[in-house]
């Protein structure tokens, strides 16, 4: 847990990336040196992450009692230092000492050992920059699938489907899209019930409430379609009927884009490489993510992927980049 240095990327200029690391030291030189790496983050005063003379790799330490964390498993003090560390770096994105955060995997027990009650990033996230109703995105390649409800029981999902919610995330889902410089914005919904709730046969939620919003969506000039039947609209999303989907709860969204994602190794059963990207819309800040968890089998062996991390960075530049100008 505390290896997974929350990743912080600062200063835009000129198209420049500079990265600061945010986490334990300690921690990350032991990585460092157990793996027989050469490391290039320099040690900075965080006053000092604007300065135009900045490294273009820094590390900034959370871990100042330079605790003993076991790898690959969950413990209050991993938590601990992965909370402060991403305490620090949306405070450096707020302040306006980073264009964009990135954030490694972060275990959701050892979160809730330290004493952070949060069920994942994103409402750890809203509540640290003070923001309501953020969307969770998921991206891999043109798969780019946002959510209606995320990590709640499937039975309260149906009571979270509300006109509110469905036009905000398609708000934020379009503004993302126009953010990404895409020439079309146009964004399906996924239906809740099979087969869109086949005329009633098997529930209303999609006759009686996302009908209505996505006629409303039309006429405010959104290009918006559905309800579409889940088995069937992930697919037209990857034959690029469409630039964007809204899933309406964590599975549906979650299981095509990390089918698609997942590389495997059809003779070891092995991942080969990990690709994707979380993006929480809807935040006073840019952040992106893994889209993977935090594989404590095998911490510490150097052999996890690295894609979905580069992916995320090159995504948080993206934004960055597009709000600047």
């Amino acid at each position: 847990m505390a290896r997974a240095a929350t990743v912080l990327r600062p200063r835009i200029a000129s198209g420049d990336l500079s990265l600061v690391l945010v986490g334990s030291a300690s921690a990350h030189r032991n990585a460092v040196k157990s793996l027989g790496l050469d490391d290039p983050a320099v040690s900075v005063d965080p006053a000092l992450l604007a300065a135009p003379d900045s490294p273009p790799i820094a590390f900034v330490d959370v871990d100042a009692d330079r605790l003993e964390v076991p790898v690959g498993r969950s413990t209050a003090e991993g938590g601990r230092i992965a909370y402060d560390a991403i305490a620090k770096a949306v405070d450096f994105a707020m302040d306006g000492r980073a264009d964009a955060i990135c954030t490694g995997p972060i275990s959701k027990e050892a979160l809730n050992f330290a004493g952070h009650h949060y069920s994942g990033h994103t409402e750890l996230l809203a509540d640290l920059t003070g923001a309501r109703d953020s969307v969770m995105l998921l991206a891999h390649g043109n798969m780019r699938v946002s959510h209606i409800t995320t990590h709640v029981a499937l039975e309260d999902v149906p009571r979270r489907v509300t006109p509110e919610r469905i036009s905000r995330v398609v708000v934020l889902t379009d503004e993302a899209l126009k953010a990404l410089g895409l020439p079309r914005r146009k964004i399906a919904i996924a239906a809740l019930n099979p087969h869109a709730g086949e005329g009633g046969l098997f529930g209303r939620q999609d006759i009686d409430i996302v009908e209505p919003t996505i006629r409303k969506l039309r006429d405010e000039g959104f290009d918006v379609e559905g309800p579409v039947p889940g088995d069937t609209v992930f697919v037209k999303l990857r034959a690029r009927q469409f630039d964007a989907v809204i899933a309406m709860y964590h599975d549906q969204g979650h299981i095509p884009v990390k089918l698609l994602g997942f590389s495997v190794d059809e003779k070891t059963g092995r991942w080969e490489a990990l690709s994707g990207v979380n993006v929480t819309l809807g935040l006073p800040i840019i952040r992106t993510s893994v889209d993977h968890g935090t594989a404590f089998d095998i911490a510490g062996r150097g052999i996890a992927s690295e894609t979905s991390l580069i992916e995320a960075i090159e995504l948080a530049a993206s934004f960055a980049r597009s709000r600047s100008a």
